[in-house]
């Protein structure tokens, strides 16, 4: 018993360490000088949330949600649909 216990204390400590920390993109927010700079670093862009919706045709890829980066670069969104440099 305390054998299993121990296997399965261990199993939730590991389990919980990996689902509890994400890659979060807001605490690195920066300031781009132009969607070129901003694309190397998030490929389709953008998006301030999960609602906006792309207004600039068909894009290539996702755009990545975060909305301290989205405010930083928000001069980038041309289209003012929510999503700044999209591609």
């Amino acid at each position: 018993m305390k054998k299993l216990s121990t296997v399965l204390l261990s199993a939730s400590l590991l389990f919980g360490l990996t689902v509890v920390s994400p890659l979060t993109t807001d605490a690195a927010a920066k300031n781009f000088s132009n969607c070129t700079e901003l694309n190397k670093v998030y490929k389709g862009g953008v998006a301030k949330d999960g609602k906006v919706t792309n207004k600039g045709g068909k894009t290539k890829y996702k755009p990545t949600l975060s909305a301290e980066v989205y405010k930083l670069n928000s001069s980038k969104d041309r289209d003012k649909d929510g999503i700044a440099c999209e591609r």
